[in-house]
């Protein structure tokens, strides 16, 4: 390969003095490619580029700008802003902002922070070093807006249960744009597609989204959950959670106390409701006690329990409890045989509903619903 001085290569003259044809030109490129990067000055001139990287930081934090250079050239490092406005020359302050602060200053790095940072601040900062020619290298801070706590509206009121709940919910202020989940306890909702919205500051997003689901006696008490993601929170949960009540006609079961009690001893007959809510529409306000074939009503009270002091086979027949709330009433019928025969009850709402349980208990004092029915003699 010819050797070939950078300068020899550049001067009118060289090619003649080489007297070689046009033809034989075709290896110009590679011998001035060639030449070009093992030149003293290029390799020189790579030494003295500065550079850097590219940042990312949450709006209030704080972003360290860090420049580097490996040959200075005896000259000092800068940082500028967006504006152009110059930050630091080397050591010295050139813009007072007490927020920007020198972090480090030698011959090879200079690198300052930026604390408290605002939306305001993100851009392209730029590294210069003053050789001959000046050079430079760029820093683009990307700043990340905060989501806004999410508000839940659309929620007035108790619902009946099968009624259709429809929840919304937004947030502002996030940067890019966030993203909105819902969900019921542990069940993730399928909401809408999250809605984006620029807000009047021409930087953040205002991000929103709706929720619909037909509501059962089991969601009385629900919490319905939304969340906001986002890159800024990192990982930490932003949500709001709206609590529902839903109305709906009582259900009750009767339940015996001790569950296999003897002639003489003391009996409870508990009247429960299927379903426990914490909602006084929803609870029992009234308990009417009755035992067919005999008149008036045995008891009518807020307690739930039909007490026996001392339980005799005269006690023995079908016994109802009637459970009234602001939302209807339903009937529960227990059936007890003191006289050695097992103890039966069967369930029946104000509609007389024809699928009643009956559960037949045993001697071993379990439940069971099959052929094998065993009694239990007191």
């Amino acid at each position: 390969m010819i050797s070939l001085d950078f300068r020899d290569v550049l001067s009118p003259g060289y090619w003649q003095e080489q007297d070689l044809e046009l033809g034989t030109l075709a290896p110009l490129d590679e011998a001035l490619s060639s030449t070009v990067w093992s030149s003293p000055d290029m390799l020189a001139s790579q030494d003295s580029q500065p550079w850097t990287s590219d940042e990312t930081v949450v709006a209030g934090g704080t972003v360290v700008l860090k420049c580097q250079v490996k040959d200075h050239e005896d000259s000092s490092l800068q940082w500028s802003n967006p504006a152009q406005q110059t930050l630091y020359f080397g050591e010295k302050r050139a813009l007072r902002d007490n927020r920007i602060q020198l972090v480090s200053s030698t011959p090879h790095e200079l690198s300052i922070s930026i604390s408290n940072v605002a939306l305001a601040d993100e851009g392209e900062y730029t590294c210069s070093i003053f050789t001959m020619p000046v050079r430079t290298a760029k820093s683009l801070v990307t700043v990340l807006g905060i989501p806004q706590k999410p508000i839940i509206t659309g929620y007035k009121s108790s619902l009946r249960e099968k009624e259709t709940a429809t929840l919304n919910c937004q947030s502002s202020g996030s940067k890019p744009a966030a993203q909105l989940t819902w969900r019921k306890g542990d069940q993730e909702l399928h909401g809408e597609q999250t809605r984006v919205q620029e807000d009047p500051n021409g930087k953040t997003f205002t991000v929103s989204s709706s929720v619909s689901f037909q509501v059962t006696r089991e969601d009385d008490g629900a919490s319905i959950v939304c969340s906001v993601n986002h890159e800024s929170l990192k990982g930490a949960d932003r949500s709001t959670s709206q609590r529902i009540e839903v109305l709906y006609t009582p259900t009750a079961m009767i339940r015996p106390e001790p569950a296999h009690p003897r002639e003489g001893q003391k009996l409870l007959l508990h009247c429960h409701p299927e379903h426990f809510s914490s909602f006084y529409l929803n609870s029992p306000q009234q308990y009417l006690w009755v035992k067919e074939g005999s008149e008036p009503p045995l008891k009518m009270t807020q307690e739930s329990a039909l007490i026996f002091p001392f339980l005799n086979k005269s006690d023995s027949g079908t016994y109802g409890c009637t459970a009234t709330s602001n939302m209807g009433s339903y009937t529960a019928y227990f059936t007890l045989n003191v006289n050695g025969t097992y103890l039966t009850h069967e369930a029946k709402g104000s509609d007389d509903a024809p699928d009643a349980d009956t559960a037949i208990i045993n001697a071993e004092g379990g439940q069971s619903g099959g052929d094998d029915k065993k009694e239990y003699f007191i």
